[in-house]
């Protein structure tokens, strides 16, 4: 099975910006399709935003569009989720998740089983 760490996270303005990084290992990442998640202190997970395998395909959450973009390198074996104009409600803990698929697709939003340790994230106002 794959292998996720995630990395990037800290404390951050309202207004700034984070990159978070995925680092994938143990299967041929190409054939994981990737997702972020986030949780906040006494909320569910929540999903963020998703990439399908070649990366030519995302979709995110509407409370993050137009100020994440994700992304991928193949080669690296890494995901990337770039959070500019950080608010405050954007504090959680940040989760990478892959799942293998055959689809060129989304893997739905449920049906993600493999997880990192997941990252903090904070913003301050």
């Amino acid at each position: 099975q794959v292998q996720l760490v995630e990395s990037g996270g800290g404390l951050v303005q309202a207004g700034g910006s984070l990159r978070l990084s995925c680092a994938a290992s143990g299967r041929t990442f190409s054939n994981y399709a990737m997702g972020w998640f986030r949780q906040a202190p006494g909320k569910e997970r929540e999903f963020v935003a998703r990439i399908s395998r070649s990366g030519d395909n995302t979709d995110y959450a509407d409370s993050v569009k137009g100020r994440f973009t994700i992304s991928r390198d193949n080669a690296k074996n890494t995901v990337y989720l770039l959070m500019n104009s950080l608010k405050p409600e954007d504090t959680a803990v940040y989760y990478c998740a892959a799942e293998p698929t055959s689809t060129m697709w989304f893997v739905p939003v449920s049906e993600y089983r493999y997880w990192g340790q997941g990252t903090q994230v904070t913003v301050s106002s």
